[in-house]
Protein backbone atom coordinates (compact mmCIF):
# COMPACT_ATOMS: atom_id res chain seq x y z
CA UNK A 1 0.00 0.00 0.00
CA UNK A 2 2.82 2.77 0.99
CA UNK A 3 4.35 1.63 -2.35
CA UNK A 4 0.76 3.31 -3.99
CA UNK A 5 1.43 5.84 -2.03
CA UNK A 6 4.51 6.99 -2.91
CA UNK A 7 4.65 6.57 -6.08
CA UNK A 8 1.20 8.35 -6.47
CA UNK A 9 2.79 11.14 -4.42
CA UNK A 10 5.72 11.13 -7.18
CA UNK A 11 3.56 10.82 -9.95
CA UNK A 12 1.41 14.25 -9.07
CA UNK A 13 4.82 15.89 -8.45
CA UNK A 14 5.81 15.25 -11.95
CA UNK A 15 2.33 16.54 -13.49
CA UNK A 16 2.12 19.54 -11.48
CA UNK A 17 5.77 20.58 -12.09
CA UNK A 18 5.06 20.13 -16.02
CA UNK A 19 2.05 21.51 -16.08
CA UNK A 20 3.52 24.70 -14.14
CA UNK A 21 6.59 24.78 -15.90
CA UNK A 22 8.81 23.49 -12.46
CA UNK A 23 9.66 20.50 -13.41
CA UNK A 24 13.04 21.09 -13.72
CA UNK A 25 12.74 21.98 -9.48
CA UNK A 26 10.93 18.98 -9.29
CA UNK A 27 14.36 17.23 -10.63
CA UNK A 28 16.38 19.17 -8.54
CA UNK A 29 14.56 18.68 -5.47
CA UNK A 30 14.31 15.22 -6.31
CA UNK A 31 18.22 15.08 -6.06
CA UNK A 32 18.54 16.78 -3.28
CA UNK A 33 17.08 14.82 -1.27
CA UNK A 34 18.52 11.57 -2.50
CA UNK A 35 21.83 13.41 -0.98
CA UNK A 36 20.08 13.89 2.26
CA UNK A 37 18.78 10.76 2.78
CA UNK A 38 21.91 9.24 1.83
CA UNK A 39 23.57 11.78 4.55
CA UNK A 40 21.27 11.06 7.58
CA UNK A 41 21.61 7.37 6.64
CA UNK A 42 24.92 7.32 7.49
CA UNK A 43 24.73 10.10 10.62
CA UNK A 44 22.95 7.57 12.17
CA UNK A 45 25.07 4.57 12.07
CA UNK A 46 27.00 5.46 14.44
CA UNK A 47 24.35 6.21 16.89
CA UNK A 48 22.36 2.75 16.62
CA UNK A 49 25.97 0.76 16.72
CA UNK A 50 26.20 2.71 20.31
CA UNK A 51 22.99 2.14 21.32
CA UNK A 52 22.92 -1.56 19.86
CA UNK A 53 26.37 -2.24 21.74
CA UNK A 54 24.85 -0.99 25.10
CA UNK A 55 21.61 -3.08 24.28
CA UNK A 56 23.43 -6.08 24.07
CA UNK A 57 26.16 -4.89 26.92
CA UNK A 58 23.01 -4.68 29.12
CA UNK A 59 21.94 -8.27 27.62
CA UNK A 60 25.00 -10.26 28.67
CA UNK A 61 25.13 -8.27 32.36
CA UNK A 62 22.16 -9.47 33.79
CA UNK A 63 20.35 -5.78 33.28
CA UNK A 64 17.45 -7.26 31.04
CA UNK A 65 16.43 -10.34 33.49
CA UNK A 66 16.89 -7.66 36.09
CA UNK A 67 13.99 -5.50 34.58
CA UNK A 68 12.04 -8.47 33.58
CA UNK A 69 11.81 -9.35 37.35
CA UNK A 70 10.76 -6.30 38.05
CA UNK A 71 8.16 -6.56 35.20
CA UNK A 72 6.73 -9.68 36.36
CA UNK A 73 3.59 -8.39 38.55
CA UNK A 74 2.60 -5.94 35.66
CA UNK A 75 3.59 -8.75 32.62
CA UNK A 76 1.13 -11.00 34.38
CA UNK A 77 -1.87 -8.87 34.70
CA UNK A 78 -1.15 -7.63 31.33
CA UNK A 79 -1.43 -11.35 30.00
CA UNK A 80 -3.05 -13.36 31.82
CA UNK A 81 -3.59 -16.00 29.32
CA UNK A 82 0.16 -16.92 29.17
CA UNK A 83 1.58 -18.91 31.44
CA UNK A 84 4.28 -17.34 34.19
CA UNK A 85 7.38 -19.14 32.29
CA UNK A 86 6.47 -19.28 28.85
CA UNK A 87 9.39 -18.13 26.77
CA UNK A 88 6.87 -15.48 25.23
CA UNK A 89 7.16 -13.74 28.44
CA UNK A 90 10.84 -13.30 28.27
CA UNK A 91 10.88 -12.07 24.95
CA UNK A 92 8.01 -9.34 25.18
CA UNK A 93 9.70 -8.20 28.30
CA UNK A 94 13.16 -8.06 26.35
CA UNK A 95 10.69 -6.05 23.81
CA UNK A 96 9.42 -3.83 26.24
CA UNK A 97 12.78 -2.96 27.76
CA UNK A 98 14.54 -2.28 24.23
CA UNK A 99 11.53 0.29 23.34
CA UNK A 100 11.40 1.82 26.44
CA UNK A 101 15.02 2.25 26.02
CA UNK A 102 14.90 4.03 22.62
CA UNK A 103 15.78 0.82 20.57
CA UNK A 104 13.32 0.91 18.07
CA UNK A 105 15.31 -1.34 15.92
CA UNK A 106 16.47 -3.71 18.28
CA UNK A 107 12.81 -4.13 19.72
CA UNK A 108 12.06 -5.14 16.18
CA UNK A 109 13.14 -8.87 16.23
CA UNK A 110 12.22 -9.04 19.57
CA UNK A 111 8.84 -8.34 18.87
CA UNK A 112 9.14 -10.62 15.95
CA UNK A 113 9.95 -13.46 18.32
CA UNK A 114 7.26 -12.57 21.03
CA UNK A 115 5.06 -13.20 18.01
CA UNK A 116 5.69 -16.30 16.95
CA UNK A 117 5.77 -17.70 20.85
CA UNK A 118 2.30 -16.27 21.69
CA UNK A 119 1.41 -17.59 18.08
CA UNK A 120 1.94 -21.20 19.37
CA UNK A 121 -0.12 -20.72 22.25
CA UNK A 122 -2.67 -19.42 19.84
CA UNK A 123 -5.72 -22.05 19.27
CA UNK A 124 -7.47 -20.08 16.22
CA UNK A 125 -4.09 -19.54 14.19
CA UNK A 126 -6.25 -17.41 11.95
CA UNK A 127 -7.37 -14.86 14.42
CA UNK A 128 -4.99 -13.18 17.00
CA UNK A 129 -5.51 -13.38 20.47
CA UNK A 130 -6.25 -11.27 23.13
CA UNK A 131 -2.40 -11.17 24.46
CA UNK A 132 -1.12 -10.53 20.72
CA UNK A 133 -3.75 -7.55 21.09
CA UNK A 134 -2.18 -6.42 23.81
CA UNK A 135 1.25 -6.70 22.95
CA UNK A 136 0.91 -4.81 19.65
CA UNK A 137 -0.57 -2.31 21.46
CA UNK A 138 1.95 -1.97 24.15
CA UNK A 139 4.66 -2.25 21.35
CA UNK A 140 3.15 0.66 19.38
CA UNK A 141 2.73 3.02 22.10
CA UNK A 142 5.80 2.35 24.44
CA UNK A 143 6.64 4.60 27.12
CA UNK A 144 10.54 5.92 26.14
CA UNK A 145 12.47 6.87 28.57
CA UNK A 146 15.54 7.28 26.49
CA UNK A 147 14.44 9.10 23.79
CA UNK A 148 15.35 6.90 20.42
CA UNK A 149 18.77 7.52 18.71
CA UNK A 150 17.15 8.54 15.72
CA UNK A 151 15.41 11.64 17.52
CA UNK A 152 18.83 12.21 19.51
CA UNK A 153 20.67 12.50 16.18
CA UNK A 154 17.83 14.81 14.38
CA UNK A 155 17.85 17.59 17.07
CA UNK A 156 21.46 17.05 18.43
CA UNK A 157 21.76 19.45 21.70
CA UNK A 158 17.47 20.12 20.94
CA UNK A 159 16.72 16.57 21.97
CA UNK A 160 17.40 17.37 25.64
CA UNK A 161 14.24 19.92 25.31
CA UNK A 162 11.68 17.42 24.63
CA UNK A 163 13.00 14.82 27.25
CA UNK A 164 10.16 15.07 29.95
CA UNK A 165 7.26 15.76 27.04
CA UNK A 166 8.09 12.78 25.31
CA UNK A 167 8.00 10.41 28.62
CA UNK A 168 4.44 11.93 29.35
CA UNK A 169 3.12 11.62 26.08
CA UNK A 170 4.79 7.79 25.69
CA UNK A 171 2.93 6.89 29.09
CA UNK A 172 -0.57 8.92 28.29
CA UNK A 173 -0.48 6.77 25.07
CA UNK A 174 0.44 3.24 26.59
CA UNK A 175 -2.33 3.96 29.33
CA UNK A 176 -4.42 4.93 26.17
CA UNK A 177 -3.70 1.25 24.24
CA UNK A 178 -4.18 -0.69 27.61
CA UNK A 179 -7.37 0.43 28.17
CA UNK A 180 -8.58 0.45 24.69
CA UNK A 181 -6.80 -3.30 24.70
CA UNK A 182 -9.18 -4.19 28.00
CA UNK A 183 -12.13 -2.55 26.84
CA UNK A 184 -12.51 -4.22 23.46
CA UNK A 185 -11.58 -7.76 24.56
CA UNK A 186 -14.64 -7.76 26.92
CA UNK A 187 -16.86 -6.80 23.78
CA UNK A 188 -19.08 -9.77 22.49
CA UNK A 189 -18.36 -8.64 18.84
CA UNK A 190 -14.39 -9.38 19.51
CA UNK A 191 -14.64 -12.21 21.31
CA UNK A 192 -13.78 -15.78 19.73
CA UNK A 193 -16.19 -18.66 20.19
CA UNK A 194 -15.85 -22.25 18.75
CA UNK A 195 -13.03 -21.17 16.52
CA UNK A 196 -14.88 -18.23 14.72
CA UNK A 197 -15.32 -14.75 15.64
CA UNK A 198 -19.06 -14.00 16.99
Amino acid sequence: MLNYIWFGMMFIGVVVGTYTGNIDAVTQAAIDMAKVAVNLAIGLIGIMALWLGIMKIAEESGLIRIIAKGLRPLTIRLFPDVPEDHPAIGSIVLNMAANILGLGNAATPLGLKAMEELQELNPNKETATNAMAMFLALNTSSVQLILPATVVALMGSYSSQIFITTIIATAMSTVAAVVAVKFLEKRKRFTIIDGSQS
